[in-house]
């Protein structure tokens, strides 16, 4: 329900989102938890639900946010057997109202941090993943933070939902943001890498791998190979291929180099021709036209050699070239008589 709202909304004309104070985000979590339990005590003694949360909770749903997630299975479980019992329908409503009024004060209090969303994707936005889609991510982060918010931890929903916002951001340029997929603590590690670099750049002072390292909390090694990722590479740079490294540029292709679909359409169309030929000049001219081209074995040859081979002079040989090049000229369907001689010949 919250992710059909988020696209809604993302797509919607709303003004700006409201503000609360410290006070206001505290009083709305209390009041979106006791929602919560108005649903829970709808559902409770319902054999669907109890089912549902009674069980044993694995790993991921020992957290409070899994906790709500088992509770809106548990309300929609109810809703489905409502249909079926009629015993069962005012429970369902009275757990259905609960469960949209927290809905409602969760968004409210998620779209507090709207600005957060914002101003988190301008600082990550770059060339894989741009702004905008940030910013939806953004909003899924703070839906998170706001299903999960404890206001009795003494921290405001605004600092909370920050980590969120920038988690769930990481982890979509690490997921569908990057040529090569790195682990979202890698991500984040390098960045803060990149950061201590600028800060030392603009301070002025000289640094190594080390000393970036010790900024960020790792070690050297990692520090290395997290800069790694990402940078540019030598075509001279030696690459381990068998017992001799050869250059990146010796794996590469030769885009000069004759395709092998550009060397059966040129096939292809020769053969065309060479049909078509058969219908509009004379044996004279074909072999003139073959030898000077090359269209037989891909050799070209000059007038004197083609001359020596007829025993003919060379401005007599380009006579006949020019009479058959005027021939193929003036005939408009050269292509229309080689498809057709193709016919002929399938």
């Amino acid at each position: 329900m919250s992710l059909s709202r988020l696209r809604s909304f993302s797509s919607s004309s709303e003004g700006p989102s409201e503000r609360f104070t410290a006070e206001e985000e505290k009083m709305m979590a209390r009041e979106i938890r006791l929602c919560e339990q108005a649903a829970r005590e709808a559902v409770a003694g319902i054999d669907e639900a109890d089912r549902i949360l009674m069980r044993r909770p694995d790993r991921a749903e020992r957290t409070r946010a899994g906790a709500v997630d088992r509770l809106e299975e548990a309300v929609r479980e109810v809703s489905k057997a409502a249909k079926e019992n009629p015993e069962y329908k005012e429970w369902a409503r009275k757990a259905n109202g609960a469960w949209a009024e927290a809905e409602n004060l969760r968004w409210r209090l998620a779209m507090s941090g709207r600005r957060i969303a914002h101003g988190e994707a301008r600082k990550l936005a770059g060339p894989f993943m741009d702004e905008e889609d940030l910013v939806q991510e953004g909003y899924i982060g703070l839906l998170r933070a706001a299903k999960r918010f404890d206001p009795d931890r003494g921290i405001r929903f605004s600092t909370y939902a920050r980590w969120w916002v920038r988690a769930q951001m990481t982890r979509a340029i690490d997921h569908t943001g990057r040529p090569v997929r790195l682990p979202g603590c890698a991500v984040e590690q390098t960045r803060n890498l990149r950061k201590a670099m600028k800060r030392f750049e603009s301070m002025g002072v000289e640094y190594n791998i080390a000393d970036l390292a010790q900024e960020v909390g790792i070690d050297k090694e990692r520090a290395e190979l997290l800069l790694s990722q990402g940078s540019t590479i030598s075509f001279e740079q030696p690459v381990d291929d068998g017992p001799r490294p050869r250059p990146l540029d010796r794996f590469l292709s030769d885009e000069e180099a004759a395709q092998p679909d550009d060397e059966a359409i040129s096939a292809q169309e020769l053969g065309r021709m060479d049909a078509a030929f058969k219908d509009l000049l004379s044996d004279r001219q074909r072999f003139v036209l073959a030898r000077r081209y090359g269209l037989d074995d891909g050799e070209f040859r000059t007038l004197s050699e083609v001359g020596k081979e007829m025993g003919l002079s060379r401005e007599r040989v380009r006579q006949i070239e020019r009479e058959a090049l005027t021939r193929l000229r003036d005939q408009s369907g050269i292509r229309a008589l080689a498809a057709l001689a193709r016919r002929a010949a399938e």
